[in-house]
């Protein structure tokens, strides 16, 4: 029981996949909006995050929705969850 509480809440984000860096790995661009808080201008930030895909079955420009893990390498914090959309 304690393991599905700690699993709900590991943060999971929605990127798309940028690089294809290993056999096992994955670079996927996170894209957030929000409004600056004194002028109220809508700002995109751009994150880049090294996921773990474990199959391999990520491919360039996919959108993949991407869950908080511990670490797997330097600079693998994240894995690939499942694929929500496949580019064209």
């Amino acid at each position: 029981m304690a393991d599905t509480e700690t699993r709900n809440s590991r943060k999971v984000r929605t990127g798309i996949v940028s690089s294809l860096s290993g056999e096992k790995t994955v670079t996927v661009q996170i894209d957030v909006r929000k409004r600056h808080p004194k002028y109220g201008k809508m700002i995109t930030s751009t994150k880049k995050l090294h996921c773990h895909d474990e199959e391999g079955i990520a491919g360039l420009g996919d959108t993949v929705r991407v869950m908080e893990t511990r670490p797997l390498s330097k600079t693998k914090r994240w894995r690939v969850v499942e694929i929500v959309e496949k580019a064209k």
